[in-house]
């Protein structure tokens, strides 16, 4: 099964960052938050990769043309002209890298995809949020219910630390909660081809369009998901998931 990531957007909530990269090669514990996308999909078995590529894409596509280099140790003979790699252990994926075009938009960006799609169902992911979503219960939820498409369906992280009062008295606080109110699109979609039908042109929002009539034709399933889903829109979010990996609070990484 194919894993489409969307990484051509310009990130303009990101500035500070992405006026120098795209939004999915900012770091976090210095690795690309694309990296870390991609590691928990290859722990649940998925490793062949789908990359919608557009603003800034040269820079994703070099830093797998030197993936191997960049993760292993490098021995340089300068006067021959000479590289030997002593090579660390290797993520084992395939990585088709596509260009999608500079503005195309979400919908798309994975219409552009559709001659590197399978047949049958594949999943696609944002190439700025992370989670610890169970990939195989997600893929199990879709097969089940035959629909189109399955969205995981995440509660929003608040804003602002959250007080329990007992009058003046803090008898309880929790500094990033959940909202505990309604549900949000979290990204991670397992999707059927057909899908494709519900995209016209380039200018069409995945989010928009394309989901609203999916779910008037009832072909929008939602897998709900309690557990960690954190988006990467500002410098406070990178912040925030920079603070979890250092701390070794980051519920989506994945052991070495």
């Amino acid at each position: 099964m194919r894993v489409v990531i969307l990484a051509g957007g310009m990130g303009t909530r990101l500035a500070e960052e992405t006026t120098v990269r795209p939004k999915p090669m900012v770091e976090i514990g210095g690795r690309p938050i694309l990296w870390h996308i991609m590691r928990w999909y290859a722990h649940y078995g998925f490793t062949e990769f789908v990359i919608a590529l557009g603003y800034k894409g040269e820079q994703i596509k070099e830093y797998f043309l030197n993936y191997h280099t960049l993760n292993s140790d490098i021995t340089v003979s300068l006067n021959r002209d000479k590289l030997i790699t002593h090579s660390h252990e290797v993520d084992d994926w395939t990585v088709h890298l596509v260009d999608t075009g500079i503005t195309t938009q979400t919908g798309g960006r994975l219409r552009r995809l559709k001659d590197w799609l399978p047949d049958n169902a594949f999943m696609m992911t944002y190439g700025d949020g992370v989670s610890n979503v169970d990939l195989r219960a997600l893929l199990a939820f879709h097969q089940s219910h035959r629909k189109l498409a399955t969205v995981t369906a995440v509660r929003p992280p608040a804003r602002f630390g959250s007080l329990a009062l007992d009058g003046d008295i803090v008898t309880e606080f929790v500094e990033k909660p959940l909202t505990g109110q309604g549900w949000i699109n979290g990204g991670f979609f397992v999707l059927d081809r057909a899908v494709l039908d519900y995209i016209h042109g380039d200018d069409v929002l995945w989010e928009h369009g394309p989901l609203e009539s999916l779910a008037r034709d009832s072909q929008l399933m939602a897998y709900r998901h309690d557990g960690f889903w954190q988006p990467m829109d500002t410098i406070r979010d990178r912040q925030i998931l920079e603070e979890l990996w250092h701390s070794n609070r980051a519920s989506w990484k994945v052991s070495e």
